[in-house]
């Protein structure tokens, strides 16, 4: 469902940027370990990916106020197990182990916290059927 926000017409995010302190390191996590296709480069030493359908932008912070972990990006994958033990075994820093966070009335969420190669603060979650 295409659902536009009322006032100017937002429908959907288009792009997120993550603050990376070494873009050609991010690059490679993101691309390697995450899965992530990657969209292009761009001059400046940018690095675009797609995540179904959003970008994701790579880039050393322009401004020392902008140079800190990002915001945290839930990614969803539909077996918060498999992508745990995948993940794990390609390296990624998990902060803990895939745990229930609430009974919905048809699903179980779930989610798990990791860090990318720059200290990032990122999930994953799943919607898990009963």
């Amino acid at each position: 469902m295409d659902a536009i926000a009322t006032g100017i017409g937002i429908s959907r995010i288009g792009q997120i940027a993550i603050n990376a302190k070494d873009v050609n390191r991010a690059a490679a996590f993101y691309q390697d370990v995450l899965g992530l296709k990657l969209l292009f480069r761009a001059p400046g030493g940018l690095a675009f990916f797609d995540c179904g359908g959003v970008r994701l932008m790579l880039d050393r912070a322009e401004k020392p106020e902008f140079d800190h972990p990002s915001s945290i990006l839930y990614f969803t994958v539909p077996d918060i197990q498999a992508a745990y033990g995948k993940l794990k075994e390609s390296g990624a820093r998990f902060e803990d182990q895939p745990h229930l966070i609430a009974r919905m009335p048809s699903h179980d969420l779930w989610m798990t916290f990791f860090r990318d190669s720059e200290e990032n603060l990122l999930a994953l979650m799943s919607e898990v059927a009963r």
